[in-house]
């Protein structure tokens, strides 16, 4: 018998309360940006894609200043013209230039490349050589002048967030945002662990497997092929809504796919509403299983 999708509400994950701002919920597929602004695509298509993608309830959008050196972010400023009420904001500092003052300085550049006076979420894009208790004071000092809502990181593996939480203020890390796919389930032996023991959602880039391990043949394995055909969807679709699936009952990860094609924002924001039967999970499961030895962090 072949599996079948089943369509409910659209899937939501929750980002806890912190310190200073309430539990928020958004939806477990958001919009990337990477590659934007770097001229692979009409820069009008890609603007459109991002409001069209905001219209069909993707409203979280992420960015960074590394993305085509602020050409992303010019992108996400034109898109959210009259209608940044409409999204949750999240970009990202270089680790070069988050430093007691250097991050103060690159976040009001994104925030005028994005025509925006603050951020929703703000990202230490990966570990570097600034101490963390450094940028851990410059985020605070954004928070308190308003210009960032919440912080989190990105590419930190399990010793790394357990050095952030261990620092005055790292607790209040909002997600950690890492490479994670079919094809790229390492995380899943400590560091997804690590995360859902201390409340911290995960936040998926490249979970149509655009980066890290079998990224050439995911797309086209007969295992995914067979059981998106069975589901009525494509095999983009299969990947995403595996990377959002629940986990022993909790929803805890958000997918940040990039789409430019109106079709595929479309195809994104329709997996929002679609969740995979056990049998189809066990199938891809047996395909792709997760690593039995740690593995090291992916990275793109």
């Amino acid at each position: 018998m072949a599996p079948t999708a089943v369509t409910r509400q659209a899937a939501r994950v929750t980002l806890p309360a912190s310190a200073h701002q309430p539990a928020i919920e958004l939806p477990a597929i958001g919009q990337g940006t990477w590659f934007m602004g770097e001229g692979l695509a009409p820069h009008r298509d890609e603007v459109r894609a991002l409001q069209q993608g905001l219209e069909l309830g993707m409203s979280l959008i992420d960015t960074a200043e590394m993305y085509a050196e602020g050409g992303a972010e010019r992108v996400v400023g034109e898109a959210l013209a009259g209608r940044r009420d409409q999204a949750f904001l999240v970009s990202k500092v270089y680790p070069w230039n988050a430093g007691r003052d250097s991050a103060i300085a690159a976040c009001e550049a994104s925030l005028s490349r994005l025509g925006s006076d603050y951020l929703d979420l703000y990202l230490l894009h990966w570990p570097g050589n600034v101490p963390l208790d450094e940028t851990l004071e410059a985020f605070e000092r954004l928070r308190e002048q308003g210009k960032i809502l919440r912080f989190g990181v990105s590419n930190f593996d399990s010793d790394d967030m357990a050095s952030l939480s261990a620092l005055p203020g790292g607790s209040e890390c909002a997600t950690n945002q890492v490479l994670y796919h079919l094809g790229s389930r390492g995380i899943e032996r400590r560091l997804r662990p690590w995360l859902r023991q201390h409340d911290i959602p995960l936040m998926a880039y490249c979970p149509i497997a655009q980066g890290g391990r079998l990224r050439d043949s995911l797309l086209t394995h007969p295992e995914v092929l067979d059981i998106a055909s069975g589901l009525g969807i494509t095999p983009a679709q299969l990947l995403l809504a595996w990377a959002v699936r629940p986990v022993e009952g909790k929803r805890d990860v958000i997918a940040i796919p990039k789409a430019v094609r109106s079709e595929h924002v479309e195809q994104n924001a329709r997996t929002l509403e679609t969740a995979l039967n056990d049998e189809a999970i066990e199938r891809l499961d047996a395909a792709f299983p997760a690593p039995e030895q740690d593995v090291p962090l992916d990275i793109v």
